[in-house]
């Protein structure tokens, strides 16, 4: 795996502003080619940095229903099906979970009625309590300042650094802080491929 260098970060940056930007445009902006600058955009999405291109849509304009901030408190042992659940939903914009046991998330939720959301989206019998908190604005502004490089090995959890190595099996890619830690987690990929 190469490191990331401030070229990387920088094209993060702009894509971060605006990720419909013309090659054309980062590459004036980082004072390289546009293919240059496609190839390391590629190598981001390949190293997992880079998930997806998405759009913002500003649901307040085109949906009905009321903006809230919903805070569940939830049985420890429900907060992925939980959690789950909540974003198969199209009402949910944005959820987290907490190192507690919480799961919050804001959405639009029609006619205020929560309770029946909540209902018909999740077990309620894991809920242990809920606040609400009704929106009036909400801003999106993921930010890379002060951000830099850190993956997590798949084998053992260390950070991998730029002697850390990449590796992809069966479309997926992993990222190892050493070739050990990747030669162990192959040769247990392959007995479970084997098995299966």
């Amino acid at each position: 795996m190469r490191k990331l260098d401030e070229v990387d970060m920088e094209i993060l940056r702009v894509l971060i502003e605006d990720a419909r930007r013309p090659y054309s445009s980062i590459a004036e902006m980082v004072n390289l080619s546009a293919p240059t600058v496609s190839d390391r955009i590629d190598r981001l999405e390949e190293e997992g940095i880079i998930r997806q291109f998405t759009v913002d849509v500003d649901r307040h304009k085109l949906e009905e229903g009321i903006p809230v901030l919903v805070d569940l408190s939830i049985e420890s042992t429900a907060v992925e099906s939980v959690s789950a659940d909540l974003e198969a939903t199209d009402v949910v914009e944005h959820l987290f979970m907490t190192a507690d046991s919480r799961v919050v998330f804001q959405a639009h939720v029609k006619n205020a009625d929560i309770r029946g959301f909540l209902a018909s989206v999740v077990d309620t019998t894991v809920i242990q309590e809920f606040d609400v908190d009704l929106l009036v604005k909400v801003t999106w502004a993921p930010q890379m300042n002060g951000t830099r490089f850190a993956l997590d090995c798949d084998e053992c959890g260390n950070n991998v650094t730029s002697e850390g190595v990449t590796t992809q099996l069966n479309g997926s890619v992993y990222h190892f802080c050493c070739t050990s830690c990747q030669g162990n987690f192959e040769s247990r990929y392959d007995r479970f491929d084997e098995a299966a």
